[in-house]
């Protein structure tokens, strides 16, 4: 039950981050209470300390989306039903976060296999050690976000298979389409005047 809960408040903040609505951190935190909760019990420690930096991110995250809103939505003042207007990442800045979170979630790989009685000690690595690139880069409102979140996403697929959470793989499942969503909204979106 408590997958379930989690999964449908990751359903509901995924998709307002996919629409660039800041009420995507709302979800956030909700999200993360149920979500740390369901990796401690399944001793899939990455993930745990990944939910312990997404809580601090999504802190950060409310003041830097606050400050980038588009103020020409039609909202009538109202924060929540403003879109956040996104940035673009050079490519050669990109490659150098890819390969640097490569070489980062190999050693953690083999620290989580080494000293703890981690699971899936490679997996776990590879889905925490890019989500915290891709976090930063939601947080500071970069489309290429997306990319690194649906790499992520299809190693849960096979992480929470491997575990037997049903709720939680066909969460991650949604998640995968609604990176491929997000990236389309938020590169269309780009072509608007971007006050950095």
């Amino acid at each position: 039950m408590l997958s379930l809960i989690s999964g449908m408040l990751g359903i509901c903040s995924v998709v307002l981050c996919a629409e660039r609505q800041i009420l995507t951190f709302l979800f956030g935190f909700a999200q993360i209470s149920t979500y740390a909760y369901i990796c401690y019990t399944e001793h899939l420690y990455g993930l745990l300390f990944m939910n312990a930096f997404y809580f601090l991110s999504q802190i950060y995250g409310i003041y830097v989306w606050r400050r980038r809103l588009n103020q020409n939505d039609v909202a009538h003042g109202s924060i929540l039903t403003k879109h956040v207007l996104p940035r673009q990442l050079p490519s050669k800045v990109m490659a150098g976060i890819a390969v640097t979170a490569l070489l980062v979630s190999l050693l953690t790989g083999w620290l989580l296999g080494r000293f703890t009685d981690d699971t899936q000690p490679y997996l776990d690595a590879f889905t925490t050690i890019p989500a915290i690139a891709a976090q930063i880069l939601l947080v500071l409102a970069y489309r290429e976000q997306w990319f690194i979140w649906l790499f992520i996403d299809v190693l849960y697929v096979i992480m929470w298979a491997r575990a037997g959470d049903w709720c939680l793989f066909a969460q991650h499942i949604f998640w995968c389409a609604n990176c491929v969503y997000g990236w389309l909204n938020w590169k269309e979106s780009r072509e608007q005047k971007i006050v950095e």
